[in-house]
């Protein structure tokens, strides 16, 4: 074994055995051989806090109690919520079904119907066949013998009126020697002569007395004649009416008895028995709709066309039947995911057809949204997903508002446009709503939108791990077996359930936590799932497991390994060995595409005496964060708090990480940096052989930091590549050690002795293992050199002559 410096006997004492640095699971005592010998969790994992949330949201049927399921994506809050929902909805009654059918009123406003839940596809199906019933029974009832007869009474009264009166004017005439002629353009008068009419040239023989008294009585012939035309109309319209009653007579005959049937059957529901009377009314005002003309005809009336439908569609449709939701295949109330909840999708909408390049609509165009499928249930929509659709969540809440659906557009609801369109009377809305999503979405609105505070009052918060005991470790091998039978993998055998609960706490971050992304787990079960089926296995065993995760991060560390070998090659500057004043390798976690990894970094500090100020070149050049700022000023309270406190701090003093070309921040370097300060104050070289982590206070403390697994790992990779020689090692917080689950090449490396891990809890230690020193000593000579840059600062004038940097004087 190598060693450059010689390790204090305190500095020994800080050392981390091998057992320390990963937990094992050992699932021995649970008595099983494979994940098919397991039975079912029972209830949700881990989630009693935020299961409770549901279910008291769920059963509080008071306004305004909705939900906000937040957490991480990836930790079963959709499924959880979904089956939570299931289970409640399966014990409530069916909602009703919803309708719309025609105004007869103000067509442009559909009435809404409600029904009783599975019954609206059969009222839509009895207007169906009353619709066909009376396309048969009313033509048949006017093609009878006594129809026609009265038909015909009617028109024979009219042409016979109409022909009388002609006929009355044609006899004055005649006695006044005038002739009435009925010519293709109508009615004239002339004068007749003998048996016939006389020419021109014959009247214009005549003495002009004669001339003028015939043209007189022309006259007043024209105006009777005029009059008795003016009154064909009046007579028309007379006749018209008696047809249109006769038409009624004989359509009500038709229509009572077909109408009879649906009122029995429907007659106990008020809205449906209005509707029907409508339909019976309408249907005698417009019993020419049923009555089609033979091919080719256009249906008349005395010979004036009959007006078609102004939008060439059959003018029967009014009497059909929209039905927007049913529940004839459902039980229980209804559970709805919304997957994009833009505003069509969750309010519904009115479409149009294209006909004679116009757009044109009608009630049976309107289409339901999700709102309109889980009313009566329960609505569950993803946060951000609702919050990106323009328009949608000022729509979802003023719906929850009002209690009602209005299915209009975006146009409508803020006036943006006045064409005339379909209004629907708005549907009684009775929902809860469950929005999913990330904790920040939840506490932004609840803190900006004072409306979802009021309406979302039940949070549901999941958590991202739990306590790992052995309770805990066989419950998540039950959810593994469960997740591998549901998902139809090969079952795990106990050493591979084992390593799979080790890498969940590896997840999580913590040797005495397990992670609860349900997802990731899911994945790692399927990659380990391909390879045991690429080996050839039946039972997945831990080295397929070890496989998969290797393979993974074979999958994503291009960077991670290009860095290192830059690092190997001398570009990027690392030491591993050796000593140096003012220098100290910091570690730093990089998180790319999901995989984190840790490099080492170089940090070196410059002291001379100066005005108390200690720079930090990144926060001067911008490129440091926050955090990382307030960790360095951070150093300034140390320093000026435990040397020379009699004296003002005299220091100038630099800190930067080398080669860093983006930015920095955090405050987990903070410990190394004070460490190269130390150093550089005191003239005490560090050892190279060894990296740092760890955040500090101004006491002095080291404070825990995160990514410590990966940190360690990566400067582990750098000495391994280098050769370990038994002096390498890393320092991190004491507050971490429970965090540690390291990969089994570290822990062999640490077993052997060919690298060490070395956990402090105050910055004494620290130094003590960097330098090789007592901390009582670096203490000593950081004070010494403080005072001295006191001193000279009181004494400005003092005549020394100014030295050269080679330390010569000058000339």
């Amino acid at each position: 074994m190598v060693t450059l410096m010689s390790e204090t006997s305190a500095a020994v004492a800080l050392r981390l055995a091998a057992p320390q640095l990963r937990r094992r699971c050992d699932l021995s005592a649970a008595g099983f051989a494979t994940t098919d010998e397991l039975q079912e969790p029972d209830g949700i994992l881990a989630q009693a806090r935020a299961v409770d949330a549901i279910r008291f949201g769920i059963g509080m049927r008071s306004d305004g109690y909705n939900l906000f399921a937040m957490g991480p994506d990836g930790h079963g809050r959709h499924t959880t919520v979904r089956n939570l929902l299931a289970e409640r909805a399966a014990r409530e009654p069916l909602p009703s079904d919803w309708c719309y059918v025609f105004n007869f009123e103000t067509p442009h406003r559909p009435l809404r119907l409600d029904l009783p839940a599975g019954r609206a596809l059969q009222f839509r199906q009895d207007m169906q066949r009353l619709v066909e019933d009376l396309q048969a029974g009313i033509p048949a009832a006017f093609e009878t013998d006594e129809y026609r007869a009265r038909r015909q009474e009617i028109e024979t009264e009219f042409n016979e009126r109409q022909e009388q009166a002609v006929s009355a004017v044609g006899e004055k005439a005649r006695s006044g020697g005038i002739a009435l002629l009925r010519t293709p353009s109508g009615f004239a008068f002339a004068p007749m002569h003998k048996d016939g009419v006389m020419e021109p040239d014959k009247f214009r023989t005549l003495p002009a007395e004669e001339q003028k008294r015939l043209e007189s009585a022309i006259a007043t012939l024209q105006a009777e004649l005029e009059k008795v035309i003016e009154d064909v109309p009046k007579w028309r319209r007379e006749a018209q009416r008696k047809l249109r009653e006769l038409n009624r007579q004989v359509t009500r005959s038709a229509v009572a008895s077909l109408l009879e049937d649906l009122r029995n059957d429907w007659g106990a529901l008020p809205q449906v028995r209005q509707y029907l009377a409508r339909v019976q009314e309408d249907v005698l005002d417009h019993a020419e709709h049923f009555r089609q003309p033979k091919e080719g005809e256009q249906p008349t009336l005395f010979g004036i066309p009959m007006p078609r439908s102004e939008t060439g569609e059959s003018p029967l449709r009014r009497y059909q039947v929209n039905v927007l939701v049913e529940h004839s295949k459902s039980q229980g109330a209804p559970v709805v995911y919304e997957d994009n909840p833009n505003y069509g999708n969750l309010i519904g909408r009115v479409e149009h057809i294209a006909q004679m390049g116009t757009l044109l609509t009608d009630f049976t165009l309107i289409k339901a949204g999700a709102l309109h499928r889980a009313n009566g249930g329960y609505l569950v929509l993803d946060a951000l997903k609702l919050l990106m659709q323009p328009f949608s969540w000022d729509m979802l809440k003023r719906a929850l508002r009002s209690r009602e659906i209005r299915a209009e557009s975006p146009a409508q609801a803020y006036s943006l446009i006045s064409t005339v369109s379909l209004e629907p009377e708005p549907i009684p809305l009775d929902v809860k709503v469950v929005l999913v999503g990330e904790r920040y979405i939840y506490y932004l609105m609840h803190a900006y939108d004072p409306e979802f505070r009021e309406l979302f009052k039940v949070p549901s918060d999941f958590e991202e791990d739990t306590e790992r005991g052995e309770g805990t470790e066989l419950a998540h091998a039950r959810v593994i077996a469960t997740l591998a039978r549901r998902e139809k993998f090969r079952p795990l055998e106990r050493a591979a359930v084992e390593r799979v609960i080790e890498h969940q706490a590896r997840e999580a971050g913590d040797a005495e936590r397990l992670s609860l992304h349900l997802r990731g787990l899911v994945d790692l079960l399927r990659e380990t799932d391909f390879w045991a089926a690429d080996a050839g296995r039946t039972v997945v065993t831990s080295a397929d497991v070890t496989r998969a995760l290797q393979a993974r991060e074979d999958r994503l560390d291009r960077v991670r390994d290009r860095m290192l070998q830059e690092t190997l090659r001398g570009t990027l500057l690392v030491s591993s060995a050796g000593e140096r004043v003012g220098q100290v390798n910091g570690l730093a976690v990089l998180q790319l595409g999901g995989f984190a990894f840790g490099m080492p970094n170089r940090i070196t500090a410059r002291v001379r005496l100066g005005g108390g100020k200690v720079v930090d070149i990144e926060r001067e050049t911008e490129m440091g964060g926050p955090i990382h700022s307030k960790g360095v000023l951070i150093l300034s309270g140390f320093l000026s708090g435990r040397y020379a406190v009699r004296q003002p701090l005299s220091l100038a003093a630099s800190l930067v990480f080398e080669q860093s070309y983006s930015g920095v921040e955090g405050d987990s370097a903070s410990s190394a940096e004070l460490y190269a300060l130390l150093s550089a104050l005191a003239e005490a070289p560090l050892r190279q052989s060894l990296a740092v982590t760890g955040s500090v206070n101004q006491h002095g403390d080291v404070q825990a930091i995160g990514g410590v697994n990966e940190k360690i790992e990566g400067f582990f990779d750098l000495c391994s590549a280098r050769g370990l020689d038994g002096s390498q090692g890393v320092v991190i917080p004491a507050a971490n050690v429970k965090n540690l689950m390291l990969q089994d090449r570290v822990i062999e490396a640490v077993k052997s002795g060919q690298f060490h891990l070395y956990a402090v809890e105050t910055v004494d230690q620290g130094i003590e293992i960097l330098t090789g020193l007592p901390a009582e000593r670096v203490n000593q000579r950081v004070e010494e050199r403080l005072l001295d840059f006191a001193r000279r600062a009181r004494a400005p004038a003092v005549t020394e002559k100014k030295r050269s940097w080679r330390g010569r004087p000058e000339k």
